[in-house]
This record gives C-alpha cells, sequence and structure tokens, in this order.
C-alpha cells in the first residue's frame, strides 16, 4: 500500500552502531508496503560528493583544517541535497540516508568543537527548509562501537580518532535527540540486533503512520 507522502528519514550515530544493517531492516520493510525510494550516504550520494567523501576519509597528505573539514561537508552536501535528495521527494520517493546534518553538528560541532553558529548558517545556506522527517539515532557507548568498526578492516580518518573524541559525538547526538523530540528517536544499538530491527519497525509504525496491508 503506496503511502502518499514522500518522507525524508535519516540514520545517525557513531562508529560501529550499525546504520548499514538498520537501513536494510527499513528498506525491507518499506517493499513489504510497495513504498518507493531510495538509499543514500553522507559525505556522497552523488559521483561528485562521493569525490569529496574520499578527500574527507583518506590518509592525510596534509593537516585538514577544521573550517576545510566543515566546508568540504557541506559542499559536498549542498550536490547532494539539489542533484539527489529534493529530485527524490518531488517525484514522491522516500529518501533513507546514512547520516546527514546532525552528523556535522555531532562530529565537527561536538568532536572538533567548530561553532555551532557557523554550522547552523551553511545549513540554512544548503538546506534552506529542507529537514528530516524522522531521524533514528543508534546509541552505543564509544568502546563498544569502535571494537565493532576495527573488526570491519583498516580505519578511515574519522575511525582513527581518540575515545574522547566519540564520547563528546554521542553526547552531542543524545543532546539533539533531547532538544528535538519530535523528530528524533534513540535506539539502544547495544540490544541483540533482532530487538533493535523490532524497535525500529515499530518507530516506523507509529512515527510515519504506515499503513499496513491485510
Amino acid at each position: 500500500m503506496q503511502n502518499k507522502r514522500a518522507y525524508f528519514i535519516t540514520m545517525e550515530g557513531i562508529e560501529g552502531v550499525g546504520k548499514s544493517t538498520n537501513i536494510g531492516t527499513i528498506t525491507e520493510y518499506l517493499d513489504t508496503k510497495g513504498i518507493e525510494y531510495i538509499v543514500t550516504r553522507e559525505p556522497g550520494g552523488t559521483r561528485l560528493a562521493e569525490k569529496i567523501r574520499e578527500l574527507l576519509l583518506e590518509d592525510e597528505v596534509e593537516p585538514v583544517t577544521e573550517l576545510t573539514e566543515l566546508l568540504l561537508v557541506f559542499a559536498a552536501r549542498a550536490q547532494h541535497v539539489e542533484t539527489l535528495i529534493k529530485p527524490a521527494l518531488m517525484a514522491g520517493k522516500w529518501v533513507i540516508s546514512d547520516r546527514f546534518t546532525d552528523a556535522t553538528f555531532a562530529y565537527q560541532g561536538g568532536g572538533r568543537g567548530v561553532d555551532r553558529g557557523t554550522i547552523k548558517q551553511l545549513q540554512s545556506m544548503v538546506q534552506d527548509e529542507l529537514t528530516p522527517d524522522l531521524t533514528i539515532i543508534l546509541d552505543l557507548d564509544p568502546q563498544t562501537g569502535m571494537q565493532r568498526a576495527m573488526k570491519r578492516g583498516k580505519l578511515d580518518r574519522f575511525e582513527r580518532e581518540e575515545l574522547e573524541f566519540f564520547a563528546r559525538v554521542r553526547q552531542t547526538y543524545l543532546d539533539i535527540a533531547m532538544a528535538d523530540p519530535r523528530r528524533c528517536v534513540i535506539i539502544d544499538a547495544s540490544q541483540k540486533l533482532e530487538t533493535v530491527k523490532s524497535d525500529l519497525i515499530e518507530v516506523l509504525k507509529q512515527r510515519l503512520n504506515i499503513k499496513i496491508d491485510g
């Protein structure tokens, strides 16, 4: 059964929380409802934005300043929003994104200490009034998250940060959720995968009023 409105859903959290796995849970559920969607990620999502992602995550050829990092993130987002996210929503397709601007407030703001006012200015320039309808924040303590991340293979530039960095990122995510409970939902990612999946499906049903067939 197709809902008329196209929703914008974002998945957030520190390293190792299982964003990709749980985005798969969302898409499997939407498939059962006949809902058309696209899956994307940040930084990235378009050919140009993916090249910027490579610059952000690769081993440093030279030190990356906090402002450079921030501007690169928003350059990728500007391309992503205008050439993929907005057109998809206008076409009636749901958009599920692995990270969005909350990640910038968490990583560059909370983690790096970049001024929130500066981030908000860029957010307004790039997004205008575009805001996710629902943001799922998968919460996990940084030590467990990094243990999971290290099992995936080589760590990128962000993943090599200290635990204190990720503790600040995590706290910023929790602060964001507390400040905007109508949009954000926290799910405990330390639970068994089946429990996390069950919690996630329940959130979709309640928050987005997805009608159940049958």
